[in-house]
Formats: C-alpha cells, structure tokens, sequence
C-alpha cells in the first residue's frame, strides 16, 4: 500500500468531519476557513473513532486478551518460548489478518513492559461483563490456558491470576474448579492425539479426564452429567458470545472449546450407554 493510497482511505474515512469542518470554516473565514476547518474537522473525527474503537466491547476484549497474556507470560520475570509459541499460536488459531496480528503482538509486548498496569484494561473489561458471566468465563480460560502453556502454573502466575480474578469478580473457588477442568481439558486432549496417532489406544484415562472436563465426578448421576454438558455448551456457544462482546476473531476458540466439552460428553455417553 503506497502512502498515497493511505492518506486517500484516511480521508474518505473521516469525510464526514472533513466535510462539517470545512464547511464551518468556509462561511466563518473563507477559504483560509474552509482549510483550517477542514484540518481540525478530520482530526475531531480521527479522534472520536479511535475513542470508539478503544472502547467498542469487542476491542476491549481483545486488547485486555493479548495484554494480559503478555503480563503472565512475564510474571515470572522471563518470556518462555513455549509461551510465545502459544500466544502465536492462539493468532494463528483465531486466523489474524496482518493488522489485527501486529495489534495483538503489540499488546502482548505493552503487557509485558514491567511498569504495565493491568488494572487499566481489566477494570472497563470488569465492567463490561458485569452481567455477562459466560464471556468472563472464557476471557479467564485463555489466560489459565496461557499460564498452564508450560504444563504448570507458577506461584508467580498464580498470584497474578488471583488479581486478574479480584479485578472480575471471579471468586477463588471458580478459578480452581475452572483450572482442573483447565487440566482435564489438556489431558484429555493429549489422549485425544495419541488415539489419532495410535488407534485404539484412547485408555480409562481419558474417560476420567472427560468427566473432569465436564467439571463432574464419575459418580454423577446421567441427569448431572447431561446439565454440567448443556450449561458449558451454552457457555461456549460462539454466537451468543460474539453478541455478548466477544470479538469474531475468537469465535474459532469459542468453537475448539465447544467441540472438546462435545467430545467429552461423548465419550461418557458411549460408555454410560446414554441416549
């Protein structure tokens, strides 16, 4: 894209206050009027659609996503790489054009700058989901994915997360149940891949592992197991996120996870010989 172009898209983007500008400046100085209020016209508008977009819900989310992900990624005082594959990879997953991909690296490098406050993006975040409970849900499980990238949560990571959950009005013990089905989700796909690998290989293990995805004991009646899988179904459904303030571009992690919580409930069924 040349810089003519650029400038060309800019002005036809802001042509409203271009055009409300120049004509406030042409009756009130003339031609001089018409360029100077045409000037401050374009930046009034540039101005205004930026304050828009920074805090148009969808954004919100994304930015306090990659902000916050830099922040842990940085809670122990150094970046791993597996962490950094696993922040690309969330982009690549979420099939990030150019510009969306340079915004997202460009939070998660301002979330790891020490002096970064995380407050600044988790309390308009905090409020926007306020009554939102299912899209505060998934914002914490990216981060607990993110922390757990590793294998393990760090004390370092675990404090940061008991703030981040402060910030929200996440309580403790909804983190801890969310962290071990966090664990079971992973187990349980690992399990997933070694059986793709190796047919007929998917082991008991992986049945336990499903029951804990789903948050419920083996010893759950069919009726428990059956609500647990519709409340996360509903949970994790990409639209009603989306609407709810999720940002499209997640809409494909919003799916992974509907599909892992599926192919849980699945698995139970075929061995509880459920309809």
């Amino acid at each position: 894209m040349t810089g003519a172009e650029s400038l060309g898209q800019q002005l036809y983007r802001h042509r409203t206050g271009l055009a409300i500008g120049g004509l406030i400046g042409l009756f009130s100085g003339g031609f001089v009027g018409l360029l100077v209020g045409a000037g401050l016209g374009f930046w009034v508008d540039r101005a205004l659609r930026r304050g828009v977009t920074r805090y148009h819900p969808q954004q919100l989310f994304f930015r306090a996503t990659f902000c916050v992900m830099g922040k842990l990624a940085k809670a122990d005082g150094r970046v791993s790489e597996t962490e950094i594959r696993y922040a690309e990879e969330v982009m690549t997953r979420m099939n990030l054009g150019d510009e969306k991909r340079r915004e997202a690296i460009d939070c998660f490098n301002e979330g790891k700058q020490p002096a970064f406050d995380i407050a600044q993006v988790l309390r308009p975040l905090a409020a926007l989901m306020r009554h939102r409970s299912a899209l505060k849900l998934m914002f914490v499980e990216i981060q607990l994915q993110a922390a757990m990238a590793d294998g393990e949560l760090s004390p370092a990571e675990q404090t940061l997360l008991s703030q981040i959950c402060a910030q929200l009005q996440f309580t403790q013990a909804e983190m801890q149940a969310l962290a071990n089905r966090m664990r079971a989700e992973q187990a349980f796909r690992e399990q997933a891949w070694r059986a793709h690998e190796q047919p007929g290989t998917f082991s008991q293990a992986s049945l336990e592992d499903a029951y804990g995805v789903l948050g419920v004991s083996p010893s759950a009646s069919d009726a428990e197991v059956k609500k647990a899988w519709r409340r996360l179904m509903s949970q994790h459904h990409p639209d009603k996120l989306v609407a709810k303030g999720l940002p499209e571009e997640m809409m494909q992690l919003a799916k992974e996870q509907a599909q892992e919580i599926q192919a849980a409930y699945d698995q139970i069924r075929r061995a509880r010989g459920m309809r």
